[in-house]
């Protein structure tokens, strides 16, 4: 079965997004590789010779080994599975849910939260150019723009100062102008920052139930009987009572600026 070139070119429009658009890449680049990678763009395009089914089924494989990176470096993803994973620890189970569970929330609500830059990704850049409306280079800088666009709001200021500190560079005019090199550190920064502060608000009524049923244990002379025993089950009544799950998700989905 062969797999057509518009096909792959999709795919490059998407992993391609943060290398092409960022300048410093571009400038920092070896001539080689530049040539190398034009010459690619092209045959992926349609503008040179097609590629062989092959080549493209290898290429296909290479960018979806840089896919995990992406979900997790460039998406809502990193700040939701820390703050589930935060919550299955306050509430005392080690493998409840199992990680499989935990990853698959995830992923699925990053979907929901990433869902209008999808669209838009869609609308302005792989539409137009599967209907060979814009070049290759354009969607791929239109692709690019969403993704930055998203960052940047996530972004705290403070990170940003800092990563424009170490690599030596200020006066952007706006945030569209800062480099994808300064713009994604800085937005996993922020990221594992929000993760960090909503985990503890949600650790901290748990813990003061670990307090509580500790210091009545101590107090009836029970100091054998671990805490944990019992706490566990007025953690997992009050989190059910208070229908924890959808307050959890719905609570992660709204803390994204829009």
């Amino acid at each position: 079965m062969q797999i057509s070139s518009k096909i792959v070119s999709a795919a490059v429009v998407f992993i391609l997004s943060l290398l092409l658009v960022d300048p410093a890449f571009a400038q920092n680049a070896a001539p080689g590789a530049s040539v190398a990678l034009e010459r690619a763009l092209e045959d992926v395009s349609g503008d040179g010779q097609p590629l062989s089914t092959t080549l493209q089924i290898l290429i296909v494989m290479g960018l979806m080994t840089v896919l995990p990176s992406i979900i997790l470096m460039m998406t809502s993803f990193t700040r939701i599975i820390i703050v589930l994973s935060i919550l299955r620890y306050a509430l005392g189970l080690q493998q409840t849910p199992p990680n499989q569970v935990l990853l698959g929330l995830a992923l699925f609500l990053s979907m929901f939260v990433m869902a209008p830059q999808i669209e838009t990704i869609n609308q302005q850049a792989i539409a137009p150019y599967s209907a060979d409306e814009i070049t290759l280079t354009e969607a791929i800088e239109k692709s690019g723009t969403v993704m930055h666009s998203f960052m940047a709001k996530q972004t705290r200021q403070s990170d940003l100062k800092l990563f424009m500190e170490l690599a030596d560079k200020d006066g952007f005019a706006s945030p569209e102008e800062i480099p994808f090199s300064i713009m994604l550190p800085a937005f996993v920064t922020s990221e594992l920052k929000t993760a960090f502060q909503i985990g503890f608000l949600i650790f901290l009524p748990f813990l003061i139930i670990d307090l509580v049923v500790a210091a009545v244990l101590m107090a009836l002379g029970m100091m054998m009987l671990s805490p944990v025993i019992i706490s566990m089950p007025f953690k997992l009544l009050l989190f059910v009572m208070i229908d924890g799950w959808a307050l959890t998700m719905g609570s992660l989905a709204g803390s994204f600026a829009t």
